[in-house]
């Protein structure tokens, strides 16, 4: 659906066409109500969480997922086999188990204990690293092996071929693949509002149980992480040429 298509969708739903019935609220969440304002003020103040806990994420994940990649690409047999084992059982748990052991299980079985944001991070970074290992390595190996070869032809040690020969180039091929594993990472985020963390999802939830009026409230959470991945698309993008 391209842009037009959404900025119709979304008006039609404001305006209340797609229901004859159903009496709209839109003075809970109207920058021309005090009493909306307020609101507003109370679900946009979430998505400093929303973006940290993102960024924060991705960041570890990122680093992560090289250092598996580089794992599954090593001659070494026990190497190969942890990295084969992390991504394949980390792909197959759902993120919200996940995050819920983290929370719930680690305390009990190790006795680490977390609060809600770290515990957000750790399962967010540990689920997407699984991911981004595949991409990285995918990203690697479609370097030519004429380009490593040369720079080892120059004296290069491995890792500095690895550093500033191959890496950067993987990196421009995979860019699209990493920025959509941002926009990944931004949604899940949301379901760290099971443990309590105050980012989005939670506060429109909290304010659903205060106003009664969830199809409003939930309306323009769903715009805000519409416009939040518009925003986000549109500087990969602009990433990606300049690279290019």
């Amino acid at each position: 659906m391209s842009w037009r298509g959404a900025a119709l969708a979304a008006l039609l739903l404001l305006s209340g066409c797609g229901s004859s019935n159903y009496s709209w609220g839109w003075y809970v969440v109207s920058p021309f109500d005090p009493r909306g304002r307020k609101n507003l003020g109370f679900l946009i103040d979430g998505l400093s969480s929303t973006l940290l806990i993102s960024a924060v994420s991705l960041g570890f994940s990122v680093v992560l997922g090289v250092v598996l990649a580089l794992m599954a690409l090593s001659r070494s047999g026990p190497a190969r086999g942890f990295a084969r084992v992390y991504v394949e059982c980390l792909r197959a748990v759902p993120m919200l188990v996940l995050l819920l052991w983290v929370y719930y299980g680690l305390p009990v079985v190790f006795g680490l204990e977390f609060g809600v944001f770290t515990a957000g991070v750790i399962t967010l970074a540990l689920s997407d690293a699984a991911f981004e290992a595949e991409i990285f390595r995918a990203g690697i190996q479609s370097v030519p092996i004429g380009q490593v070869e040369a720079a080892r032809a120059l004296g290069l040690r491995p890792w500095p071929v690895m550093r500033r020969v191959v890496l950067p180039q993987a990196i421009r091929r995979i860019l699209p693949a990493l920025g959509n594993q941002f926009i990944y990472v931004l949604k899940m985020s949301s379901l760290v509002s099971v443990v309590g963390l105050q980012e989005l999802t939670r506060r429109a939830n909290e304010l659903t149980v205060v106003e009664y009026r969830p199809l409003e409230i939930y309306t323009l959470l769903v715009l805000e992480y519409l416009a939040m991945i518009l925003v986000v698309s549109f500087l990969i993008r602009r990433l990606e040429r300049r690279l290019s």
